[in-house]
């Protein structure tokens, strides 16, 4: 007997137990709906044949389902509450520039007018490399609403890793700084051709994301399938070589809707929130958790390009930040640190870390720095 298969989704578990039995051959042989049979004949008995039966039992959830809209298009369900919200803050920098909801989803389509006339079309892919900015959240969504995609890439890889990543994807676009725009001249040198855009003075033979941008008009329609790819972000490469993730539309809103909806959602967002993004989005934990979880409440996201412990520790307080996604080091830092003690981290009631466990030291030394805040741990 083979041994009980355990699943789950959503609040509902799916229990699968599948079991082998011999049973004489028949000529016909009825099954319960609630049963599965595969056949196969079996050389040294040609009496009998081998049936395998599987059972499935779902256990549901005390709670009411989860409302999921994943027939849309991921920009779609992520403006959804636009009109609610248009002049909420939804981005702010570390040097305190702020840009509402009307506004990131007017300059996002705006670029994504600008990429059309530069012949981005349905399936193609641009690769956004990028640190935190409002510039990566703008192509993410310009590319989503194009029925494009985007793959994500480090602005610290070499030159040889941004090369594969190209030649993986195909990127027809590269929206990056212009310090960055020597790592792909390997790949055009090798007759791989696509257009360089940087989001500062830009070198020679590339364009400027501000002119690119800068073009108003109504966008083109594009019928976009659920189950369309609309990021490819790569593997942190822990078992060899990164590898590309293929994400829908469907399966990115899906994710969302498990985390923030619903009348007991596992991230509790509120749109009051600050939450801090630190984490780089060029990863799916930020992608996921940070950009896309709290635009779908409503919430603040406060970007910072790179981590620093006491430029951090600052804008907390400055902002008052009330949510950061974090890793066990920053957890450990937020622990340990002794510049802790100099700021007034009140404002924060949620703690969530992930990628590992946190040891039992730890979670005591974060409790009794910040006795207010809710950690939470997600790992494998």
């Amino acid at each position: 007997m083979q041994q009980p298969v355990h699943m789950h989704a959503s609040d509902d578990m799916l229990y699968t137990t599948t079991r082998e039995a011999k049973l004489p051959k028949t000529p016909s042989h009825t099954m319960a709906p609630s049963l599965v049979a595969t056949y196969s004949v079996d050389p040294k008995k040609t009496n009998f044949i081998n049936q395998s039966y599987q059972t499935t039992h779902i256990f549901r959830s005390k709670l009411p389902d989860i409302p999921i809209n994943n027939t849309i298009p991921l920009h779609t369900y992520s403006f959804q509450k636009l009109p609610q919200v248009s002049n909420r803050p939804c981005l702010i920098t570390s040097d305190g520039k702020e840009y509402t909801y009307a506004d990131v989803h007017r300059a996002s389509r705006s670029l994504a007018m600008g990429l059309f006339n530069l012949g981005i079309r349905k399936g193609d892919i641009i690769m956004i490399l990028l640190p935190n900015s409002p510039e990566f959240v703008f192509s993410f969504w310009a590319a989503s609403m194009l029925g494009a995609a985007s793959t994500l890439a480090n602005p610290s890889y070499t030159s040889l890793e941004i090369t594969k990543q190209l030649k993986a994807t195909k990127a027809k676009i590269v929206i990056t700084h212009a310090m960055h725009v020597h790592k792909l001249k390997q790949e055009q040198e090798e007759g791989n051709t696509f257009i360089v855009i940087t989001v500062d003075k830009p070198p020679e033979k590339c364009m400027s994301f501000s002119t690119v941008s800068r073009n108003e008009g109504k966008l083109p329609e594009v019928d976009i399938n659920p189950d369309d790819m609309v990021t490819l972000p790569f593997s942190s490469g822990t078992t060899g070589l990164s590898k590309g993730v293929v994400l829908t539309h469907r399966s990115l809103i899906t994710n969302v809707a498990q985390q923030v909806e619903g009348e007991n959602p596992n991230l509790h967002l509120k749109e009051e929130d600050v939450v801090l993004c630190v984490l780089p989005l060029f990863h799916i934990y930020a992608l996921h958790c940070v950009m896309l979880c709290s635009m779908r409440v409503g919430c603040r996201v406060l970007l910072m390009e790179k981590f620093e412990m006491r430029a951090m520790l600052e804008l907390v307080e400055k902002q008052r930040v009330s949510v950061v996604m974090a890793v066990p080091p920053l957890v450990v830092a937020l622990s340990k640190n002794p510049a802790v003690e100099e700021y007034d981290l009140s404002s924060i009631r949620m703690v969530m870390s992930g990628g590992a466990s946190l040891a039992n030291d730890i979670e005591e030394a974060f409790h009794s720095r910040l006795a207010r805040a809710i950690l939470r741990q997600v790992h494998k």
